[in-house]
């Protein structure tokens, strides 16, 4: 473990002025989810990375800050290491008021209170979503009726999204039960109703 934490660190010191920190963002991830005993040791390193940097708002840091809003949707820390992040997160927004970090600061601290722990880490293409603080667009096919896209966060169930198309087809009074169903070339089985949408994309990818 104290070898992977040393990689890691190396791997964050790289992020500062990674050009594409997209891949680099989803191997640390990947790590965590191999070695959960890291993740509050990536949590603490991503918050020393973001105090009294030496350019706020600069690119460097905001990788960090981007880097910690996809953990945030990852990953819970330990409840001394969460009290802590609070802590941090209310901080920056005391300091950097209307900044790009405090509404980083003001999306993780939304994100936790949602985050109950990921089978697989974020899509690439949910990476760059949560990057940008938005929703990711998914695209969900009905039979007898046009595909529908609908708007996901990292925390959105198969059961919601179902829910949501069965009002918007209008079939909220039908008596029959709905559900979604994942289609590969070689099998098609339903999506659990508390299965995360985000987990069965990043399968797809």
């Amino acid at each position: 473990l104290r070898d992977e934490a040393v990689k890691l660190f190396n791997s964050l010191q790289q992020l500062e002025s990674e050009r594409d920190p997209v891949p680099l963002m989803q191997g640390v991830l990947q790590t965590c989810l191999d070695l959960p005993p890291l993740v509050d040791e990536i949590y603490c390193q991503l918050v020393k990375q973001t105090t009294e940097p030496p350019a706020p708002g600069g690119q460097g840091d905001l990788h960090y800050w981007q880097l910690l809003t996809c953990m945030s949707c990852t990953f819970l820390p330990s409840p001394p290491v969460l009290r802590f992040l609070r802590f941090h997160l209310d901080r920056t927004e005391n300091r950097f008021p209307a900044s790009e970090m405090a509404k980083y600061a003001c999306f993780i601290r939304e994100a936790l209170g949602k985050t109950k722990g990921r089978e697989c880490v974020p899509s690439l293409e949910e990476i760059l979503v949560l990057m940008q603080r938005q929703e990711m667009i998914c695209t969900v096919h009905c039979p007898g009726a046009p595909a529908c896209s609908v708007a996901i966060s990292s925390h959105t169930t198969a059961e919601e999204v179902a829910q949501e198309l069965v009002s918007r087809l209008g079939l909220s009074q039908s008596p029959n039960l709905f559900a979604l169903y994942e289609q590969s070339r070689r099998r098609e089985q339903p999506v659990g109703s508390a299965t995360l949408l985000a987990d069965v994309l990043t399968r797809f990818e």
